[in-house]
């Protein structure tokens, strides 16, 4: 088998070719990458769901817009915290209840008290249901052209404009990505 390189705690970002609506113009956080799938939340999907209407002690530790995210079309029904910690909050000591994933970026447990880790998260995001890949599929689709890939910034789990993310996410590169920023959302209508 070939050896995959890891995207862990990158972005995938939709191009405008991806015909999939579950990722029209999606940003995805890769949270796990290796030789046995992928998973990773779609970071511009808001819902009108509260979080305090499905997890009523985390409503006050959710970043704005303070609703749940849909993650992804996989487990639509199971629910995932993902939290940045700010640096220099707690050095390199892991806050209880939190699990690094990258960088500063990690995965909540939704289980725990929120008290745990509530003192240590910068921002909070809680996601329902998530993206996966199985062995192989995210580097087939990658191959065709369907994702961009880009590094990620701790600002990006928390955007408090999650629908101008793409663009945002796009803008920033430092080479032509910054110009597909600027397609259309129907370019039948050029």
């Amino acid at each position: 088998m070939t050896e995959v390189s890891s995207l862990t705690g990158r972005l995938l970002v939709a191009t405008p070719a991806l015909a999939d609506p579950n990722f029209d113009r999606a940003v995805v956080l890769l949270l796990d990458h290796d030789e046995e799938g992928s998973l990773g939340v779609v970071l511009n999907r808001p819902t009108p769901v509260g979080v305090g209407d499905i997890l009523e002690g985390w409503a006050d530790l959710a970043g704005e817009p303070g609703v749940v995210f849909q993650g992804g079309p996989v487990s639509l029904d199971s629910a995932l915290g993902v939290a940045v910690i700010p640096r220099g909050s707690s050095g390199d000591r892991v806050p209880p209840g939190w699990r690094r994933g990258h960088g500063a970026i990690g995965l909540v447990d939704l289980e725990a008290p929120p008290e745990l880790p509530a003192s240590a998260l910068g921002s909070l995001r809680i996601f329902a249901g998530y993206a996966g890949w199985g062995p192989g599929q995210l580097e087939d689709e990658l191959a065709e052209g369907a994702w961009y890939v880009v590094e990620s910034e701790p600002g990006d789990v928390s955007s408090p404009a999650p629908e101008r993310l793409w663009r945002e996410v796009l803008r920033r590169q430092r080479n032509e990505l910054a110009m597909v920023a600027t397609y259309p959302d129907d370019p039948s209508l050029n």
